[in-house]
């Protein structure tokens, strides 16, 4: 099974360790596009800090973050699942599973990010702030940048089983799977039973609560369907609608009635 997760936009600090070794990252066919963003985010970043604040949509209460990108070459690097924060990530709590979901994680856990395309938990990056609905005057959309070496690159890394996409749209446009891997991939949305309406915080929190029981549970659907039985084992109320045609995704709806 191969998670697609979006990152989290707050960060926890980069620490003190040594820095980033970006030939030492997953999927190393990612490199050159990767070395790309890095090297004109950098430098956007060493120059004028207001044109470096409008290009990444920062807030003033945001400067802070344009001279972390200016230092990314430099600056201590963890693993990324100790770098993404956020209501997701705090409910998937990866900290705290055991030995062996911590295995499967590191294994199954895929991060789409803006800078980095995608990442293993497991990879040490340094903190960051570089979305993917940015446009860098020189690389232009990332989302168009990422299209390409993503395509050449996921088919192989989401190999024979399936593919859980929990990515928000922004990070769903760099990477839509397709042909034989479309038709085993599940996307899901979370929606409040009551209203079917998706509650931002809720969905995210929901999310991060289904990845950690199924790494927990030790659970391994082969394919969507298994998926849906899986999750509803989990004690989740699971709609789910197959696709119609060969090359599209199944389409999952978690029902929750609560909202916490």
């Amino acid at each position: 099974m191969l998670v697609l997760l979006p990152p989290s936009e707050g960060k926890a600090n980069s620490g003190d360790g040594a820095p980033l070794e970006l030939g030492s990252l997953s999927l190393p066919g990612l490199t050159a596009a990767r070395e790309a963003v890095l090297g004109e985010l950098v430098e956007l970043c060493s120059g004028d800090p207001e044109k470096a604040r409008e290009v990444l949509g920062l807030s003033e209460g945001l400067r802070g973050e344009v001279a972390k990108n200016a230092g990314l070459r430099t600056a201590g690097a963890r693993p990324a699942g100790e770098i993404y924060t956020g209501v997701l990530y705090d409910a998937l709590g990866l900290a705290t599973l055991d030995a062996d979901a911590r295995r499967r994680a590191a294994d199954s856990l895929l991060v789409f990010s803006g800078l980095w395309g995608a990442v293993r938990v497991t990879d040490r990056i340094p903190s960051y702030r570089c979305s993917m609905g940015v446009k860098l005057p020189g690389l232009g959309a990332l989302s168009g940048h990422w299209r390409a070496p993503m395509a050449e690159v996921l088919p192989a890394a989401a190999g024979q089983g399936l593919v859980l996409d929990l990515r928000s749209s922004a990070y769903a446009t760099a990477w839509k799977p397709k042909g034989e891997v479309a038709g085993r991939t599940a996307t899901v949305r979370v929606l409040h039973a009551p209203t079917r309406k998706v509650v931002s915080h809720f969905n995210k929190a929901t999310k991060g609560r289904i990845v950690r029981g199924l790494l927990t549970s030790g659970a391994a659907p082969e394919n969507p369907a298994e998926l849906v039985t899986a999750l509803r084992e989990l004690g989740y109320t699971v709609e789910a609608q197959a696709p119609g045609k060969a090359g599209k995704a199944w389409a999952l709806d978690v029902l929750v009635d609560e909202i916490h």
